[in-house]
């Protein structure tokens, strides 16, 4: 049986994006950072860990995978990574009835926020 339990991104500035993502998704650190390695985990909840791998490597876009984040307050999550240093992609394809908003970390790195505020899995990511 195979199962994810981390999702790699490649960065240049690991300790920006190490901030970045820990306040985005309220992760710490699995282990001490190294120079080019840190894998983040979540403080509370039973989700994939995110490794940042501090390697050059070429931007494609449209990029080949990315990172849907379901939010219980899409408007109000859009706003905090507004804050936080991402930023909003404006796609001319985006469906008039679209339930994402497709952003980017600072160094543009692409993930979707889904609003998602009746997702049943919630009650997992919740404090007891």
């Amino acid at each position: 049986m195979l199962k994810i339990v981390s999702i790699v991104i490649r960065v240049n500035d690991l300790p920006a994006q190490s901030r970045f993502w820990q306040a985005a998704l309220d992760y710490v650190e699995r282990d001490p950072a190294s120079d080019d390695w840190v894998v983040l985990k979540p403080r509370d909840a039973d989700a994939p860990c995110i490794a940042l791998d501090a390697h050059d490597s070429e931007r494609v876009l449209p990029p080949r995978i990315h990172l849907d984040i379901y939010a219980e307050d899409q408007d109000a999550e859009v706003r905090r990574l507004a804050e936080l240093g991402a930023r909003e992609v404006h796609w001319d394809n985006l469906p008039d009835d679209a339930d994402y908003v497709i952003m980017e970390d600072p160094e543009g790195n692409r993930f979707c926020v889904v609003d998602r505020p009746d997702w049943a899995g919630w009650e997992r990511y919740q404090d007891e």
